[in-house]
């Protein structure tokens, strides 16, 4: 069972597509989001999900305060879930967030993103290559706030993402059992002159 962890939504369970994704664990969510918490990121966040599966993600961003959440997804069958996990969460907020969920291709989605986005989760299916990830992230970098964070989820054994590739520097990383986390964020305005 998937559920959302904590915030105004806390306890709201969450449907997961039954093939094709693999949601982030509990454990990792929660440990995950217990450091965006402590760093202030998510509270008033513009928030982004892609490769968004269950959305699970995104919407325990909107429980904790995001501003709004965009979640991303291709499967047809994934969109449709997410929209009902949206409407489970946003009827347990007081004051829901603009949460909404977009049927396109990631690098797609993002050739006419609004943004900027302050916050943003890639979780891929494993079968994404080093090099599509590279693109997403290269896609992606003109949509972030000049103080955005990036969460790049994989397979402990995958490759880090190449963050200088796409003009982004790495913060932080962190293993939880086969799960690793990447944090990036754009380089400071001064050194991207």
């Amino acid at each position: 069972m998937t559920r959302i962890i904590s915030g105004s939504a806390g306890g709201t369970v969450l449907d997961v597509p039954p093939k094709g994704t693999r949601p982030t664990s509990e454990r990792v969510r929660e440990s995950l989001f217990g450091a965006l918490d402590a760093a202030g990121l998510v509270d008033g966040a513009r928030v982004i999900d892609l490769y968004a599966g269950s959305g699970a993600l995104g919407l325990e961003a909107a429980s904790r305060g995001a501003a709004s959440v965009d979640l991303v997804e291709h499967a047809p069958q994934a969109v449709s879930l997410i929209r009902r996990n949206a409407e489970r969460v946003a009827k347990a907020l007081a004051s829901p967030p603009p949460i909404r969920a977009h049927r396109a291709t990631v690098v797609g989605f993002l050739r006419d993103a609004a943004g900027p986005y302050d916050l943003v989760f890639i979780d891929p299916p494993y079968d994404v290559s080093d090099a599509d990830l590279t693109e997403t992230l290269t896609a992606l970098a003109p949509h972030l706030s000049p103080d955005a964070v990036v969460v790049v989820e994989r397979a402990k054994r995958s490759p880090g993402p190449r963050w200088s590739d796409a003009g982004l520097e790495p913060l932080r990383d962190r293993s939880y059992g086969d799960t690793a986390m990447w944090w990036g964020q754009p380089f400071p305005a001064s050194q991207s002159l």
